[in-house]
């Protein structure tokens, strides 16, 4: 009972990161918000690998991800993005940064009635993981994103995210699961803090960039048991891989 939780836990931790980055924006904390969103993904990236490693993947699992995935990639970039970039437009930007939520959860709906055959070759409209982790990034570096490209992103995110336009799913691209769109963060994090003072540095980043070389080394390691049998000798077949939005 408790190793078939395990996996549930990094999924609450998910959760948990959307409800945090909520209340930093009420905060007016917002690049610790968008960091919250960030750290939520590496963990969304993991539920699913630690329970194919337990061999404890359930319905219940995959029906908690999507439930988690709506706060922390659709309602809480949603209140960040208001925060940061549409926050002079009053109600109207309130009415249309809601779109966004209401778009990614349509998204995870569909998803979850697809065949699992067919979005594990693709995705149908860009994942709302994705999606999310994007906006948080871009609010994170407003003082060098114009609004106005932000703005036109965002837009452009929600209507990907329920269009039907065929995405690879990539997952047999040695690279983990929205790793690319992490590390361009951590990357651009390091030289922000770099050219600010000490006092100035998000509190949660101090909490990312040690997660994240642990994520690594977490991918490495799975990466590397893919492809060995039981008895650790080399072998070509894949493990079959639990569905992730």
């Amino acid at each position: 009972m408790i190793r078939s939780m395990i996996p549930n836990l990094f999924t609450l931790g998910n959760l948990y990161c959307g409800f945090l980055s909520i209340g930093y924006v009420a905060a007016g904390e917002t690049r610790n918000a968008a960091i919250l969103i960030l750290i939520g993904m590496m963990l969304d990236s993991l539920d699913g690998r630690v329970a194919r490693m337990l061999n404890v993947q359930s319905p219940l699992g995959m029906q908690l991800d999507s439930l988690a995935d709506v706060v922390t990639f659709g309602v809480a970039p949603s209140f960040l993005v208001y925060s940061t970039v549409f926050s002079g437009t009053g109600y109207t930007g309130l009415f249309i940064v809601g779109l966004f939520p209401l778009f990614g959860a349509y998204r995870l709906a569909r998803f979850n009635i697809t065949p699992a055959s067919t979005s594990m070759k693709h995705f149908t409209g860009v994942p709302i993981t994705a999606a999310g982790g994007i906006v948080a990034l871009m609010t994170l570096f407003t003082h060098w994103i114009p609004n106005a490209v932000t703005m036109v992103v965002f837009f452009a995110l929600c209507y990907l995210m329920v269009s039907t336009i065929k995405i690879p799913s990539g997952k047999d691209i040695p690279m983990p699961k929205y790793g690319t769109i992490v590390t361009i963060f951590l990357l651009s994090a390091i030289i922000v803090v770099w050219q600010t003072k000490k006092a100035d540095w998000p509190f949660f980043l101090y909490i990312a960039i040690p997660l994240y070389v642990v994520y690594l080394l977490f991918q490495f390691v799975w990466k590397k048991r893919k492809y060995v049998d039981e008895n650790g000798n080399p072998t070509k077949k894949r493990f079959k891989l639990h569905r992730k939005q």
